[in-house]
C-alpha cells in the first residue's frame, strides 16, 4: 500500500510481454448526489479529456505511440479505468493512466462537449424500448436511494450539472484511499510498488468524506419501494412488449452466492433455462428470455428480462410468475437441470482467465467486494457441492413473489384486456416524462 493510501496488487503473468492495469475506484454511480444522476458516469467520460499538460488529442497521441490501449467503465458501485501496454512501456503506460485519473484538466469546453454528447444519447435511447425498460424498472425497485437509477443519469439532471460539480466529485470520490491498483503480466511487484508511487505521487486523499455514503443508508431487502405489482409504460402501437419482472434481493457478500448463481442458471439464466424454454422453445413468444442476480455490495436487483409479441404480454407475464414460484418448491429441480446448470458455470470457467485484461478484472473484483485471495481457485468446488436442496432452500429465500414488480413497456390499448386475470392488481399507467 502506498502512503496515500491506495493499494497495489500484481499477478505475474509472464507468457506474453503485456502488462493490464486495472485501476479500481471503489466509488460509481450509486455515489451521485441526489438532484445529480450521472456525474459519476460524466466524471469519469472526462477523465481523458486532456490532463498533465496535455489537451485530449495529445493524450491519446501519447497512448497511441506506445501501442496501448485505454478504457474507463462504471457501475453502481465502482469505476474501472484499464491500461494495457507493452511491458517495456509499463512505466510510461502507467505515468499517462495516473495523470487521467489524478490530474485531469476537467475544462469548460471539454465538459460542455461531453454533456452535449450524453445528452444527446439519451434523446436516442427514448426510442429504445428495452433502454426505456431497464431505466424504469430500477427506478421504481430503488425509489431514491442511490441505486434508484442507472449511471448515465437523467437529462434532466445533466443539463442542470456545470463543470464545478465535475472538478468537486473527482476531488472528494476519486480518491487514492478508495482506490486499487491492481497490475497483470509480465511485471515484478516491487518494480509495480515503485513506478506506481511515482507516477500517483501527489496524489492525496481530499477531505474526510466521499459524497453520498449510500453504503450507510440501511437499503432493506424486505421493504419494497412500491406497493404496487404492475405497472405500464404506453408506447403506442408496439409490435413487442418489454417486460422486466423482480425485486430487490441480496448483496454480493450472502454466503449463499454459489448456491444462488446455480439456481439462476436453471430458472433463467442459459439457453437450456426454464424460462427460455418455456417462453421461446415452447410457446414461441419471443427470441429470448433470461433471468439474473445482479449481485453489489449492497442489496442488488433480481430481474427477468424478456420481450415479447404484444399479443403474448399477458401470458408471458403469467409463465415467468409460475416459473419463479415452481423453483421455490412446488417443482423442485431435478439432478439432471442442476448438472446441466453447473456444467454450463465450470467447464468453461478457465476462459475466463485467458488474458492479462480478464485476470486484472477479477481481481478486482476481490478487491470491490473484499472476497478472500483464493475466492476464484474455490469457485468451481463451491458450485460443484451445490445440491438441489442447497437451489430449493435459496431460491425460497431469495426470490418472493410476493414482492415481484412487474414492468410492461409496450401498446397499452393491446394489452389492456388481458392484465385484469393477471391478479396483479390495478395497473398503474406511467408517463414516459417521469423517467
Amino acid at each position: 500500500m502506498l502512503p496515500s493510501g491506495m493499494r497495489v496488487w500484481s499477478v505475474r503473468r509472464a507468457a506474453v510481454p503485456v502488462v493490464t492495469f486495472v485501476l479500481l475506484l471503489r466509488r460509481g454511480s450509486a455515489s451521485d448526489p441526489v438532484g445529480k444522476e450521472g456525474l459519476a458516469a460524466l466524471t469519469a467520460d472526462m477523465l481523458d479529456e486532456g490532463s498533465g499538460g496535455r489537451s485530449a488529442i495529445e493524450m491519446h497521441e501519447a497512448i497511441a505511440r506506445i501501442g496501448a490501449q485505454f478504457d474507463t467503465d462504471i457501475g453502481a458501485d465502482a469505476t474501472l479505468a484499464t491500461m494495457t501496454t507493452l511491458a517495456r512501456f509499463a512505466d510510461r503506460g502507467l505515468a499517462l493512466l495516473a495523470d487521467m485519473i489524478a490530474r485531469p484538466d476537467l475544462t469548460e469546453s471539454d465538459f460542455q462537449r461531453v454533456r452535449q454528447l450524453r445528452l444527446h444519447r439519451l434523446t436516442q435511447l427514448r426510442d429504445v424500448p428495452s433502454a426505456v425498460a431497464d431505466r424504469t424498472f430500477v427506478q421504481l425497485l430503488y425509489g431514491p436511494h442511490p441505486y434508484g437509477h442507472v449511471p448515465m443519469g437523467t437529462e434532466a439532471a445533466l443539463a442542470l450539472l456545470g463543470v464545478d460539480d465535475v472538478r468537486s466529485f473527482h476531488a472528494q470520490a476519486i480518491r487514492p484511499d478508495r482506490a486499487t491498483l491492481v497490475a497483470v503480466g509480465d511485471c515484478d511487484h516491487a518494480h509495480i510498488e515503485r513506478i506506481a508511487a511515482d507516477a500517483f505521487a501527489g496524489w492525496e486523499r481530499a477531505g474526510n468524506v466521499a459524497p453520498n455514503e449510500y453504503e450507510e443508508s440501511g437499503l432493506s431487502r424486505t421493504n419494497p419501494t412500491h406497493p404496487a405489482r404492475l405497472y405500464v409504460l404506453p408506447r403506442a402501437g408496439a409490435p413487442q412488449s418489454e417486460l422486466r419482472i423482480g425485486h430487490v434481493a441480496v448483496a454480493r457478500s450472502t454466503p449463499d452466492y454459489h448456491a444462488l448463481v446455480a439456481a439462476n442458471m436453471i430458472l433463467g439464466g442459459q439457453f437450456v433455462s426454464r424460462i427460455n424454454l418455456n417462453l421461446r422453445q415452447d410457446k414461441g413468444f419471443t427470441y429470448g428470455a433470461r433471468t439474473a442476480f445482479d449481485f453489489r455490495r449492497m442489496p442488488g436487483p433480481f430481474s427477468l428480462q424478456v420481450s415479447v409479441q404484444t399479443a403474448a404480454t399477458g401470458r408471458a407475464i403469467e409463465e415467468s410468475l409460475r416459473e419463479i414460484d415452481a423453483i421455490r418448491g412446488s417443482r423442485p429441480v431435478s439432478d439432471d437441470e442442476l448438472a446441466l446448470g453447473v456444467a454450463a458455470l465450470t467447464r468453461g470457467y478457465a476462459r475466463n482467465f485467458e488474458t492479462a485484461e480478464q485476470i486484472a478484472r477479477a481481481s478486482a473484483q476481490i478487491a470491490l467486494y473484499d472476497l478472500p485471495d483464493d475466492y476464484f481457485v474455490q469457485f468451481v468446488p463451491n458450485v460443484e457441492r451445490v445440491t438441489t436442496s442447497d437451489v430449493t432452500r435459496v431460491a425460497a429465500t431469495y426470490l418472493d413473489p410476493s414482492r415481484l414488480t412487474t414492468l410492461v413497456v409496450g401498446d397499452l390499448d393491446a394489452i389492456a384486456g388481458d392484465l385484469p386475470r393477471l391478479g396483479l392488481g390495478e395497473p398503474i399507467i406511467l408517463s414516459a416524462e417521469t423517467f
